[in-house]
């Protein structure tokens, strides 16, 4: 398994390094358009749609059109959006349950996913016009928040987060994964390095407090994004989103805790280019 894993790793990073590096915008869009048909596809399978890879195609060319052909028109109002369906459907989902496959209400939750995953991606892209360094540094904040979360819960864990839907994650984590982004996103903010990075223009436009409180905020929603994929992951009977990745599940199970994060560091950086 972790062989797989391993293999898996390196042949993503032998074709996303290079793009990253030379940030050649039709190589990245082209990769990003591929991860999104799939994530697409993992979609609808959780939501047991009975035509997943039609509907993932449908979703793809909407995503296309942005893309290729609309230069990324103005976004703030598929932020919004995307905010709002976390705060007022997505996290009240983790208490109240989810609807029955067969209702009328999995099918609208299933649009609603699928337009979130739609706003995550064009953030990708939106952020990655800043640099790839800047679209990076708004992902390590997803990524720091998961290793803290697991190093410190595997020591400290004892307060179920939300056991019945995902058992292994507890309060103790979660607080120290938030606790590790803004230790090291301060040090990324006040190095000399840091000047092309999210962190940096998030304490130099709105000092001490507006970083921490949005850093904290980030770290929330990447919690909620993984829960809430968890909970679709139990309700559907699956262990993984998929098994496009060998060793790593499936697409969405790599970005689940992104998907409610980009578009809300996305609506920020634009905030932030106005001020």
């Amino acid at each position: 398994m972790l062989k797989t894993r391993v293999i898996t790793a390196l042949i993503l990073l032998a074709i996303l390094l290079p793009i990253l590096y030379f940030g050649y915008f039709p190589a990245f869009a082209m990769a990003v358009l591929v991860f999104f048909a799939a994530g697409a596809w993992e979609c609808f399978r959780l939501f047991k749609s009975p035509r997943p890879t039609l509907w993932a195609l449908v979703w793809t060319l909407v995503f296309s059109v942005i893309l290729f052909f609309s230069g990324l028109p103005s976004v703030r109002a598929l932020y919004v959006l995307c905010v709002l369906l976390w705060a007022l459907r997505f996290v009240p989902a983790l208490g109240l349950g989810l609807p029955r496959i067969e209702a009328f209400g999995n099918r609208l939750l299933n649009g609603t996913y699928m337009l979130s995953i739609l706003g995550c991606f064009v953030a990708i892209v939106d952020l990655f016009q800043h640099s790839p360094l800047y679209l990076l540094s708004v992902m390590a904040v997803v990524w720091v928040a998961d290793i803290g979360a697991y190093f410190s819960g595997k020591g400290f864990g004892r307060h179920k987060l939300a056991p019945t839907i995902s058992p292994g994650k507890s309060w103790e984590g979660a607080i120290g994964g938030w606790l590790a982004v803004l230790v090291i996103s301060a040090a990324v903010a006040m190095s000399m390095s840091g000047g092309e990075t999210f962190q940096y223009h998030l304490y130099s436009h709105w000092g001490w407090g507006g970083f921490v409180g949005i850093l904290s905020l980030m770290v929330a929603a990447s919690v909620v994004g993984d829960l809430f994929e968890s909970q679709l992951k139990r309700r559907a009977g699956m262990k993984d989103s998929s098994n496009l990745l060998p060793g790593h599940g499936g697409v969405l199970d790599r970005i689940d805790a992104l998907i409610p994060v980009l578009p809300l560091a996305a609506l920020v950086d634009l905030w932030l280019a106005a001020a």
